[in-house]
């Protein structure tokens, strides 16, 4: 199935972290906090700014992104985890 988001909407896969600590530690999945990067899906064309006028997304596919802990709303499509979260719930994107 191909899904298309609407407006200022983005797709995003979370990037799974390493479930170690800085001391070698391994955390179990269910103490480990969910991830808050993820790679860009899909991008919707843009929503309208206040003079009706459409605003592209800065965010493009593939990018790495950083967004909030509670950002976006969780769905599975064709069996996979992915959000689905307006652009400015995206703090930034995550270069190098």
């Amino acid at each position: 199935m191909k899904f298309r988001p609407l407006h200022d909407r983005v797709v995003v896969r979370r990037i799974e972290e390493d479930l170690k600590s800085a001391g070698g530690i391994i955390i179990p999945d269910t103490a480990a906090e969910k991830p808050q990067t993820g790679e860009v899906l899909s991008v919707g064309p843009g929503g309208p700014g206040e003079d009706g006028k459409i605003i592209t997304p800065d965010v493009k596919s593939g990018d790495k992104v950083l967004f909030g802990k509670w950002s976006g709303t969780e769905v599975k499509i064709d069996g996979e985890d992915l959000l689905i979260m307006k652009e400015s719930d995206i703090m930034g994107v995550l270069e190098g």
